[in-house]
């Protein structure tokens, strides 16, 4: 709470959406690097009222971490940050333990100081490996890497747009209580596009996209989905590495949110048995001297041929990926085609259970959507594989490749096994990060029965697997 003794930041919505756009501008126009770390450190210097810098960063799953920096140790500490790698899942062993922690000064954030705290700012963080390079675990800087090394040498900008769904439950932490309630309660009944004015999950669609466009997130859309309590909150596309980035800061608004409402913000692919579960619907494109590579007035759907290329060697790849884009065992309780869930491995301009889309576009909007991702997956994992697959990929010679009669797994360990064979996944990873990725999944496939309809016991308790497999909270 502030007072005359304590005197921290705190500005006003409008305020911090005209800095958060400006820092969006300087990032999409490629302000080089140094020249934005010598302005944020004289701002953090001169801003009296910065009490702490908040560094993200990710681990190999996607989960979200956060350590906060004295903002007064961080401006003359920040080329010399280190943690102990060994604690983050997927990151080093335990006796090769220390790694550092780079700051990526063009991904700053000014955030609400009603939702996260007076006195703070965000910015996400690089692993680095004790040889000064990027942290082979560390998909967010392979991915911000590869991104560049495209826009060096073939002027392509990569760009992305995410639908990211969840669902909205009543009371605080309902995932981890499951085990002693064994059901979600709904906060609204309502469905698609239907919920009233002082409804809770209206008032929590508004508040969040009231922080969403303060931190520069531009907003398009908002709606409730399909299922009860189910959500969208939609935002214009961005540059992939800030793409991702804008990802991971979505669902932590939407946590933060509804923590302070009394509620909890689910972003597992499948939580309730019986209605349609989440996805990550992802849209791709991509851009040189401004112009979208992806769009032909008079191509098939209206996109271009290397559009058409690029969907190819993603519905290649389909399998050797599913374990990237659906990264958890209730994922998999997704791919459900009773449920609008898109399992099939074609391509097509009206078909929703297709694993891509081309939806209706325009020279600016053109675009090919990957429809089968789950939300609980690794964000930059997700994009990497993407296009890396798309651009780089292989093409299969099997007839009639974008409406053949294929499928994505309706199961984990299927997905692991395609993922482990797949010559692809390495060439993607690299060996020793694919065994570290495949070795967490296997865990996390272990802890639960292989069929539908068994029932898992323990001391005193019993779960029917659909239901148990909804307690892997922790694969978000």
């Amino acid at each position: 709470m502030l007072s005359e003794f304590r005197d921290f930041l705190e500005l006003s919505y409008g305020e911090l959406e005209d800095l958060n756009l400006a820092a969006k501008e300087q990032r999409r126009k490629r302000v080089a690097a140094d020249v934005i770390q010598e302005e944020r450190l004289k701002y953090l210097t001169d801003e009296k009222r910065i009490k702490a810098v908040t560094v993200l960063f990710s681990d190999l799953e996607g989960r979200l971490h956060m350590l906060d920096y004295d903002k007064k140790f961080l401006v003359k500490s920040y080329d010399n940050l280190t943690f102990d790698g060994s604690s983050i899942r997927g990151f080093t062993a335990q006796r090769e333990s220390d790694l550092r922690l780079g700051i990526d000064w063009s991904a700053f954030y000014w955030a609400p100081a009603d939702v996260f705290g007076a006195g703070k700012v965000m910015v996400f963080g690089e692993v680095i490996d004790k040889n000064g390079a990027t942290y082979s675990a560390d998909i967010r800087g392979v991915l911000k890497s590869f991104s560049q090394e495209l826009f060096d040498k073939q002027g392509y900008t990569l760009n992305a747009a995410n639908e990211i769904e969840g669902f909205l439950f009543e009371g605080i932490d309902a995932e981890r209580s499951y085990h002693e309630t064994g059901s979600f309660e709904y906060v609204n009944k309502g469905g698609y596009y239907h919920s009233l004015p002082g409804d809770p999950l209206r008032e929590f669609i508004d508040t969040t996209a009231e922080v969403q466009r303060a931190m520069g997130f531009e907003n398009e859309k908002d709606h409730p989905e399909v299922a009860p309590s189910q959500f969208e909150i939609n935002y214009s596309y961005g540059e992939v590495v800030a793409a991702a980035d804008q990802i991971q800061l979505y669902k932590l608004i939407c946590r933060q949110v509804a923590t302070q409402m009394g509620m909890t913000a689910s972003f597992l692919p499948k939580p309730v048995v019986g209605v349609n579960g989440s996805g990550m619907h992802t849209n791709v494109s991509i851009t040189k001297g401004g112009k979208n590579l992806f769009w032909d007035p008079k191509g098939e759907e209206k996109i271009s041929k290397l559009a058409w290329q690029f969907t190819d060697r993603i519905l290649t790849h389909g399998n050797d990926i599913c374990l990237l884009l659906n990264a958890s065992v209730n994922a998999y309780r997704r791919l459900d085609p009773h449920f609008e869930a898109p399992n099939q491995i074609k391509a097509s301009a009206t078909d929703r259970g297709s694993m891509v889309r081309i939806p209706i576009g325009n020279e600016k909007s053109a675009r090919v959507e990957v429809r089968s991702v789950g939300p609980d997956a690794n964000p930059y994992l997700v994009l990497y594989s993407i296009f890396k697959s798309g651009l780089h990929g292989e093409t299969s010679r099997i007839k009639n490749l974008r409406q053949a009669e294929r499928y994505l797994p309706d199961n984990v360990y299927t997905a692991l096994e395609n993922f482990r064979g797949a010559e692809w996944t390495t060439t993607l990873l690299g060996e020793d990060v694919k065994g570290r990725y495949a070795d967490l999944k296997q865990a996390s496939a272990d802890r639960c029965a292989r069929l539908l309809g068994t029932i898992v016991k323990a001391p005193e308790v019993q779960f029917h697997h659909d239901v148990y497999n909804q307690l892997l909270w922790n694969n978000f």
